[in-house]
């Protein structure tokens, strides 16, 4: 079998290489965040990979107890448990990510609500009542933590309230409670960031820059989500963006899915022009329980993506660390394909490992090569090594792919030695040792502990060829794999 050849320089001059993505991460609601297995689990992850914001549904959610309803008329505000997440965050150093959701019952001018967790998704019946609220929480975050750090939070508006399922208004009613919400914000501290429209699918970002000019409304930021999986797999009701249907007209055919994110990414963040780009919820799929997420095929597209992706997305926040996840219950079993990083038990996942790869590069980076067939690699500083190299080998679902024999030609370097950390089916990857388990449902103690084994990456020597100006490396990458080369 032949080989795919890159070629590096390491003399070549570097720029700068920031870890847009390990800026944020999402988790289920904010009720789950007061448990313990929860917290151990992002403790770790925030360690391992190097999240700095954590963001959830449902701060306001009935179930975190903060406006209740007097017996004898009026109105009692609590903010004990939203004191007690926000005081966990803050002792691992990390911080909120808040997105102001959903409607307290007090509050709310209907019963529509969606989840497991009955989020009220419907219009403030009283604004007035909403805007002394949000108000009155802010000024407590203010005078709890200091405006200083308050000032280093992001405040979103509501989540996807171009979905049906998650606000039962339209777009207007979205930016009336857009306008008074962020005027309420801004009214304690101008400073406090605050952005929308949170929308799923790259949806609503020109309009809400044109609302918010014309009524001279407050927007830092354009937040809003895209799946690779959206268009085909979401009902039609769910008032999606046409950008899939939009590009088959264009090319007057099927529209190649390896690199949709990219494309929905590039076009949004031309959308958003001046503001900052946030992706606040992305995954490989759009689909809990699907098998993608539990295995190598996940860390190979979320390689690809965020290497694709730099330069469009100023926060991609990756949905979700755990699979401690409640939006239909929490579901029964280890690998059950849940969106997040871990199962439910705290077993990384392929991605878990590829994004703890992605902490090593360093923060410059050199020029991009091309990709050759379905395989890339990327080239950056190391934490502490001279130079480390990503690479992987991705296609979608379906699509034809095969192992490469990958051969890496680098000039003006002078190594002693070279290591290589594998992700693929055989390596780092613990569900392929679950199956063999006879993939019990409620693993115990002695198995999750060996799951946990079996998702260690392993680092490896990598034999390293001296040539007239350099070295070569060669290796092979397996389909939906991915490798780490760190030269020293």
């Amino acid at each position: 079998m032949g080989h795919l050849q890159f070629h590096l320089d390491a003399a070549a001059s570097t720029k700068d290489f920031e870890h847009y993505w390990e800026k944020c991460v999402g988790s289920c609601h904010g009720y789950t965040a007061l448990r313990e297995d929860y917290r151990n689990q992002l403790k770790k992850v925030k360690e391992d990979v190097g999240f700095q914001y954590v963001r959830f549904h449902g701060i306001l959610n009935d179930d975190m107890s903060v406006v209740f309803e007097k017996e004898h008329g009026g109105l009692e505000y609590n903010f004990v448990n939203i004191d007690n997440i926000i005081d966990f965050l803050l002792s691992i150093d990390m911080r909120p990510f808040i997105e102001i959701s959903f409607m307290p019952s007090p509050f709310a001018s209907g019963e529509q609500t969606c989840f497991h967790y009955k989020g009220n998704v419907t219009m403030p019946k009283d604004f007035q009542l909403w805007d002394s609220f949000i108000v009155t929480f802010i000024q407590h975050l203010v005078e709890r933590y200091g405006v200083e750090e308050v000032q280093k939070w992001y405040f979103e508006v509501w989540n996807e309230p171009n979905l049906k399922f998650f606000f039962a208004g339209n777009q207007e009613d979205y930016f009336t409670l857009y306008e008074h919400t962020v005027r309420a914000i801004k009214s304690v501290d101008a400073g406090l960031r605050t952005g929308g429209p949170s929308t799923a699918n790259n949806a609503w970002i020109l309009d809400i820059i044109e609302y918010c000019k014309k009524n001279h409304v407050p927007i830092d930021f354009i937040s809003t989500h895209h799946y690779p999986t959206d268009d085909p797999n979401w009902n039609g009701d769910m008032n999606l963006d046409d950008f899939i249907q939009k590009e088959k007209r264009d090319t007057g055919g099927e529209v190649d899915r390896r690199g949709i994110l990219t494309r929905m990414a590039k076009k949004a963040k031309a959308e958003a022009g001046e503001l900052p780009l946030y992706y606040t919820e992305w995954n490989t799929s759009a689909n809990e329980g699907d098998a993608v997420h539990d295995t190598s095929y996940s860390s190979a597209l979320m390689v690809k993506t965020l290497l694709d992706n730099y330069g469009y997305a100023d926060i991609y926040s990756f949905w979700t660390f755990s699979d401690i996840f409640e939006e239909h219950g929490q579901a029964p079993g280890e690998f059950r394909g849940g969106f997040g990083l871990q199962t439910i038990h705290g077993i990384p996942k392929p991605a878990y490992r590829a994004l703890e790869l992605m902490h090593q590069l360093g923060s410059r980076q050199y020029q991009k090569e091309a990709e050759q067939g379905t395989a890339g690699v990327f080239a950056a500083s190391g934490r502490d090594e001279k130079m480390c190299i990503i690479a992987y080998n991705h296609e979608m679902p379906g699509k034809p792919i095969k192992a490469e024999n990958i051969k890496i030609d680098i000039k003006n370097i002078s190594v002693v030695s070279a290591s290589i950390q594998r992700i693929d089916d055989a390596h780092a990857n613990a569900r392929s040792e679950w199956e063999k388990m006879g993939s019990p449902v409620y693993p115990d103690t002695e198995q999750i502990k060996s799951l946990k084994r079996a998702s260690f990456v392993q680092e490896e020597t990598l034999c390293v060829t001296k040539t007239e100006n350099g070295i070569s490396l060669e290796f092979c990458l397996p389909e939906h794999g991915v490798a780490l080369i760190k030269l020293k």
